[in-house]
């Protein structure tokens, strides 16, 4: 233990050292044309450009910067007009008919002949929705059409989709990177290599990637979008991404003046940026900007209730360990602050839906009785669990473990690849597990699928391997209510249930923190955290 507080200790030294010295020194070797290039690293890497597979944070940025779709989301997440100028929704809530713009260009291509672009219309769009249900294909993106009927070109102009039922929350599924439009002269040209050959139509083209190594964007000089005063976007020239494979590094970039921002916590520089309530330490003032806002992300343990342990199985053990640690403590020493104690249920702060008295507070002698009461009905005198985490959760792992053996409960805190966790998660091979789950769409019929029955994993996303009838009953019943303080209603209860059982154990909902350069102008944050470089400026 000693020796893991001192690494920590002089690690903490080595990063505050860098970075005074490059901060107080400045940077003057880039060009006089930085200005006009955002630089930034993604130390989780991007596995492809090509939007139907794009199903992480990192490859939704890269991809929000080549790609558009039907309907996008404003910082507000209000669902807004992209490619379709309008749409209407009939009477039944089933047929949505989009009215395209004719000014959406594709990015230059030699395979589009003569004028080397051609404007979108609706075939795209009915070729690009056919590909993400292309069997062959097997695109993670196809679930976004479950409850899709069918859709059609009606013209070069109008585009339908018809659903099965109805399923109010189904335009905001359209705003995802899934359903971008993409040319199909293109896309049957590369086949799978089209994942690092995009054309799409977003502000920015694609240039280079050397995976692993550098990313880099062009100015779209024929981007259809303009700014409040009618001037194009976007104003960057360019944006050029890295991939050091380490939050550490990445500050340290960050810190010299190579990169433009950073996005995120780490323990590895939490403590040299903030305070221990959240705010910019007074030597970064003058030369960072912090942003922060609400993030649709709820951090979590979850319990697979199919597990052959005992303790897995008992209620009582699982609501010791709700009770068991002060979350609004673990914030501050863990995260500085950044993030809110989820004391509510599994719907975060942001959703309708979310109510804070569902859930658990801290009652360390409640947690105590309830582990007592285990030890005398199971006859086990000392009951413990295994958690399994990445990394990166280890410090919050190890912080419930410690609080936890004063009510009597060993928690034994194993660590595997990020990879490796999901795999095992979803076969039921972990009793206890560290996830997160962040908003696909704006509506928390997203976070509550995760307990529906017929989404067991591995098919779907219910880890928990919960069934309820009344649960599933409310689930289904809240597709045919349209009426979003109907269905919020529906949605606590739905949420009330799954606690009542102590499926899981929602530790925070956390925050967007976003640090940027003085010079970085325009950036903002949103609740899904999705990067948009439209209007962003250098100075």
């Amino acid at each position: 233990m000693i020796k893991h507080v001192s690494s920590q200790i002089i690690n903490y030294l080595s990063i505050s050292c860098i970075a005074l010295l490059f901060f107080s020194c400045g940077n003057n070797s880039n060009s006089n044309k930085d200005h006009l290039v955002f630089r930034y690293n993604e130390y989780a890497n991007v596995n492809t450009l090509d939007p139907a597979f794009s199903r992480t944070l990192q490859d939704n940025s890269v991809c929000n910067q080549l790609f558009n779709g039907l309907v996008q989301l404003d910082s507000h997440l209000n669902i807004l007009p992209c490619i379709a100028k309008n749409w209407v929704v009939s009477d039944n809530g089933l047929k949505y008919s989009f009215s395209l713009r004719n000014d959406v260009y594709f990015h230059k291509h030699i395979l589009f002949g003569k004028d080397s672009t051609r404007a979108v219309n609706a075939k795209d769009f009915e070729y690009s929705l056919n590909r993400l249900r292309d069997k062959k294909i097997v695109a993670p993106g196809s679930w976004v059409l479950n409850k899709v009927d069918y859709f059609e070109a009606i013209n070069d102009s109008l585009f339908e989709i018809t659903l099965k039922q109805p399923f109010p929350a189904f335009i905001g599924l359209l705003t995802m990177k899934y359903c971008s439009v993409v040319p199909k002269e293109i896309v049957e040209h590369y086949g799978t290599e089209f994942r690092s050959q995009p054309i799409g139509t977003g502000p920015f083209k694609f240039k280079r990637w050397e995976e692993n190594i550098k990313l880099v964007f062009r100015k779209n000089h024929h981007y259809f979008e303009k700014d409040e005063l009618g001037q194009s976007l976007p104003y960057l020239e360019a944006v050029a991404v890295t991939f050091l494979p380490d939050k550490q590094s990445e500050f340290l970039q960050f810190a010299q003046g190579n990169i433009d921002y950073i996005s995120g916590l780490d323990a590895s520089y939490k403590d040299e940026l903030l305070t221990a309530d959240g705010r910019l330490r007074d030597k970064y003032t003058k030369t960072v900007n912090m942003i922060r806002g609400p993030y649709l992300n709820t951090e979590y343990l979850g319990f697979y209730l199919d597990s052959e342990t005992p303790e897995i199985q008992s209620e009582l053990i699982r609501k010791a360990i709700n009770y068991g640690f002060d979350r609004k403590k673990m914030m501050i020493y863990l995260r500085n602050g950044i993030g809110n104690p989820a004391n509510g249920g599994f719907i975060p702060i942001g959703l309708p839906g979310y109510n804070k008295s569902i859930g658990f507070t801290y009652q360390p002698e409640k947690a105590k009785q309830l582990v007592k009461q285990f030890k005398k009905e199971s006859g086990k005198t000392n009951p413990e669990i295994s958690l399994v985490t990445t990394s990166n959760y280890l410090s919050f792992c190890e912080f419930i473990q410690r609080e936890l053996e004063k009510t009597g409960l060993t928690i034994n805190v194993d660590v595997m690849p990020e990879a490796t966790l999901r795999s095992a998660r979803s076969n039921g091979k972990v009793d206890m597990f560290r996830s997160s789950w962040v908003a696909d769409y704006l509506d928390a019929e997203n976070y509550l699928s995760i307990f529906y029955s017929k989404n067991f994993a591995p098919k779907g996303s219910n880890y928990f391997h919960y069934k309820n009838a009344q649960f599933d009953s409310l689930y289904n019943k809240a597709f045919s209510i349209t009426n979003i303080e109907e269905r919020k209603h529906l949605y606590t209860s739905m949420d009330s249930l799954a606690m009542e059982k102590a499926l899981m154990v929602p530790l925070f909902y956390d925050e967007v923190v976003r640090f940027t350069k003085k010079d970085v102008k325009g950036l903002g944050i949103n609740p899904i955290n999705l990067l948009d470089l439209r209007r962003v400026k250098k100075h």
